[in-house]
Order: structure tokens, then sequence, then C-alpha cells
């Protein structure tokens, strides 16, 4: 265990939903940079909770690191990679 890392599931956190574009292009962007630094991601459609279709609607693909909203519409692969690199 690493300290001051708190968590027990995945760090990266993607918002989608099916048939976007951005949201293709930012899933292969989170899953390269998660698999380069050895982290894990999970990814919701917010077609499937009526409170991520409200908050998000507009936003999507959406990205969270460590619960915190990171970005949107577009991923900078060395800006997610910069954040989850210690250092």
């Amino acid at each position: 265990m690493r300290w001051g890392r708190r968590q027990a599931g995945p760090r990266v956190t993607l918002y989608s939903k099916p048939g976007c574009h951005l949201c293709d292009d930012a899933r292969a962007v989170v899953a390269r940079v998660c698999g380069e630094v050895g982290e894990t991601y999970v990814e919701h459609s917010i077609l499937e909770d009526p409170d991520l279709l409200e908050r998000y609607g507009e936003e999507i693909p959406v990205v969270l690191v460590d619960g915190r909203q990171h970005t949107f519409w577009r991923v900078d692969a060395e800006r997610l990679r910069a954040a989850l690199t210690p250092g």
C-alpha cells in the first residue's frame, strides 16, 4: 500500500454514452494512459443514470480522477498521465 493514497477501486472514471465519437477517442486515451501507468478505470454510460445524464449530458465524455472532474470533451494524454503519476 502506498501512503497518502485512498481507494480500493479504479482511480479514473469515464462518463460516456454509446455512439459518441468523442467518447470513443477518450476511451482510447484513458485505456492507453492507465495501462502505461498501471492504473485501472471504470466507464459508466450517462444514459443509464438520470442524474448523470442531467449533470454531464452536454459535456461528455467526462473524466474524473480520484473522484474529481479532470476534463471533459477531449482527453490530453500528457495531462492525464501527470495526474496519475506521483511526483
